[in-house]
């Protein structure tokens, strides 16, 4: 009789709405990530761009990551970098560069933020939110100039907007 209780509050405990609000919360998976990369590669190859795209999911841990041909062996880290910034603060890495430095580049705000360990202060790194504003990742772009991996972070987005509804 004990066991059947006790069975009996575990049925009941693990499909509470808390349990089952947590196998509904949005989350970025492997095939979405290979969209995004793949918008953003398409992106690179008609601009002439060589590029390395890592892409996050909300906790900061890389789900997918790809290097161009030719793109620059050292902006691998930078991409992964500015993903995970963007992943800890839902905003793009081009709004702490302007929160660090203004959008003047004469100073921001909060200029002591460039100093945060893991916060990229320049342009190519966006947070991946729902339709619902619930953010699920991050992408991080890097090989070009901050605009050109900012441009090529945004057509990864555009690839899968309508997977984010």
């Amino acid at each position: 009789m004990k066991a059947a209780i006790m069975w009996a509050t575990a049925v009941v405990v693990g499909t509470s709405s808390a349990a089952m609000a947590l196998d509904k919360a949005p989350v970025i998976s492997l095939d979405l990530a290979k969209k995004m990369a793949a918008g953003c590669e398409a992106k690179a190859r008609e601009m002439n761009w060589k590029m390395n795209i890592s892409v996050v999911d909300a906790g900061a841990n890389e789900i997918f990551f790809e290097r161009q041909d030719g793109a620059f062996l050292g902006s691998s880290a930078l991409a992964l970098h500015k993903a995970q910034a963007s992943a800890h603060f839902p905003f793009p890495t081009r709004f702490a560069e302007q929160l660090a430095y203004g959008k003047d580049l004469k100073g921001g705000v909060l200029p002591g933020f460039a100093q945060v360990p893991g916060v990229v202060t320049f342009a190519g790194g966006l947070p991946i939110m729902t339709e619902d504003k619930v953010q699920i990742g991050a992408i991080g772009v890097s090989g070009g100039t901050a605009d050109q991996d900012e441009a090529c972070a945004q057509a990864g987005l555009d690839a899968v907007k309508d997977a984010l509804k």
